[in-house]
């Protein structure tokens, strides 16, 4: 019945959208337009049927009924009071089966019409189907009692066929209403879902609209082919500076290496590395040009879908200039304090040498520049190591190394220079292992180990020295059994001055350098290095360099020859 209506309002608006009153009239109109035909049909070829009075006054009634559609306020009345029409639709209907006779068979089955629109309703289904019945029924029967004709059987079950007709239209209207009523609800809860989540996405695409706006950190979110998604103020603001305009393409941009003038390669700017799928922090790149020029750190996460397909890549850039120049300023003041210290230092080590050779001193005097020498040694290591921090990015020439004697040498150093007798050695190095690495700086990172792992075992116990060779590079284990260290104190453990809550109780000397300097130094060699530990079970540091290949391993030997 709504795809009927919907086709007579010429599918501009869903039936159940319009007002009650054109819902009213678009009901009845079906109806009125069967009784117009049939008006043209009789004027046409049966003029005598407008002799009947019967007849005219069922026609005048659905007009009355027709003009009621369009007259009655349907909206302000109770919503089943429209039902009325297609129940009083009947009277018209019977007048004109009964005014019509023989003249035109079958207007009878007007009342189709009215039955279809009560059970189609979908209001009180079991009486509209009951009176629809009945109405029928009467239009059949009544005209048998009142005219003067005796009563028969015959004529009692003549037409009595028709009412049975209608109840079964209007059962299956009514089943056909139904489904289609209860496919509706679920339509219309799906739409109110749909509009929820409509609803609630807007809000979240406002809110994150004006997150990625108020943050002072420029984003940018690329596809997986590299096509900008979504971008902030900030982004533009950094991409005016390094650019005319600020949408210029990255490629475009006036994008600079940590010198500040050499151009940074297209397939190292950090739009074009997040498209290939790359993740990274803290990339420091130098925009603009002077004096303007501004230091940016940037950082790029992968966007995944449910199943852990990469749809993209999320850009952040981070303006860090103040930052960089107060760490540069910080280095040359070390550089700086630590070079002023090394002069005196130097002098002071060379003339304890000279005090030390003298033969027959006083034990009080021997004991004394023996303090005098530890603690010289003590500070020395400590400008080495600000030295070594000052420079930043130590240099590297690897060579093929026999790192197994190497290890040795430096257990037996440690040993030689172990302050605490409760703490025992144990070499585990394997036997043929031959590194690409500079000896010197791999010296620097076992001594810093070493130290370490002596330092922070005041209880003695046994620090494990191992290497062997994994997954093809040369992998070296320092083991202690000291204070270890908590999961928040193992994320920093590589950071510059980083000292422990035991370090610090304890009053163990160090101010935290030396394992930020061994990091560095084995990234240089394309190496890693990593941390295990458990608080109060000890920690386990492991690094690994490259292996070196057989051709180098023979020209180490060439070399031993």
């Amino acid at each position: 019945m709504d795809r009927v209506l919907s086709y007579l309002t010429f599918n501009t608006r869903q039936f159940h959208e319009l007002t009650m009153r054109a819902r009213v009239v678009l009901s009845q109109l079906p109806l009125s337009l069967t009784v117009i035909l049939i008006l043209v049909g009789g004027a046409l070829f049966h003029p005598d049927l407008f002799a009947s009075r019967t007849f005219l006054i069922g026609v005048a009634l659905q007009a009355v009924l027709l003009a009621l559609c369009f007259l009655v306020p349907w909206d302000r009345l109770p919503h089943a009071s429209f039902l009325i029409i297609p129940l009083l639709d009947f009277i018209p209907i019977g007048l004109m089966r009964y005014g019509a006779g023989t003249v035109i068979t079958g207007v009878g089955l007007l009342t189709v019409f009215p039955v279809i629109w009560l059970a189609a309703s979908g209001l009180y289904p079991r009486a509209v189907l009951t009176a629809g019945f009945l109405a029928a029924l009467g239009i059949v029967w009544v005209p048998v009692f009142v005219t003067d004709a005796a009563v028969t059987s015959q004529s009692l079950t003549q037409s009595v066929l028709l009412p049975f007709i209608m109840l079964a239209i209007g059962v299956t209207i009514r089943v056909m209403t139904a489904s289609m009523m209860a496919q509706q609800d679920v339509v219309e809860e799906k739409d109110r879902e749909l509009q929820q989540l409509l609803e609630e996405s807007a809000r979240r695409e406002r809110l994150l609209d004006t997150v990625v706006n108020s943050v002072d950190i420029g984003l940018i979110a690329v596809d997986e082919r590299g096509r900008p998604l979504l971008t902030n103020r900030k982004l533009e603001q950094f991409r005016a500076l390094a650019g005319t305009a600020s949408d210029t393409a990255e490629e475009d941009l006036r994008i600079f290496q940590q010198d500040g003038t050499s151009p940074m390669p297209e397939n190292r700017r950090p739009t074009r590395r997040a498209a290939e799928g790359q993740v990274f922090s803290d990339y420091l790149l130098w925009w603009g040009e002077l004096p303007d020029q501004r230091v940016l750190s940037t950082s790029s996460r992968l966007m995944t879908n449910q199943d852990g397909t990469r749809e993209g890549s999320v850009v952040t850039f981070n303006d860090v200039t103040e930052l960089v120049r107060a760490l540069n300023a910080k280095d040359e003041f070390v550089a700086t304090v630590s070079h002023e210290l090394r002069t005196p230092l130097t002098a002071i080590r060379g003339y304890l040498e000279l005090l030390t050779g003298i033969p027959d001193l006083e034990p009080e005097v021997a004991s004394g520049l023996e303090v005098v020498s530890r603690n010289s040694e003590r500070l020395h290591k400590l400008v080495v190591d600000l030295l070594s921090t000052a420079e930043g990015t130590p240099e590297i020439r690897p060579v093929p190394t026999d790192f197994t004697s190497l290890v040795r040498e430096r257990v037996r150093a440690a040993q030689e220079r172990n302050g605490n007798p409760l703490v025992r050695f144990e070499d585990l190095a394997g036997r043929d292992l031959v590194a690409l690495c500079d000896a010197p700086r791999i010296c620097q990172v076992l001594d810093n180990l070493l130290s370490n792992a002596v330092k922070y075992s005041p209880a003695g116990g046994r620090v494990t020295v191992t290497a062997a060779e994994v997954d093809g590079a040369v992998e070296c284990s320092v083991t202690d059994e000291g204070s270890g260290m908590s999961a928040e104190e193992l994320r920093g453990v590589f950071s510059k001055f980083f000292r422990t809550s035991a370090a610090r109780n304890a009053a163990i000397p160090g101010v935290g350098l030396g394992l930020a300097i061994s990091k560095a130094i084995v990234e240089r060699h394309g190496g890693t290095i990593c941390c295990r530990s458990v608080e109060g079970q000890g920690s386990t540091f492991t690094f690994r360099l490259p292996l070196a290949r057989a051709e180098q391993d023979q020209e180490l030997q060439a070399q031993e020859y």
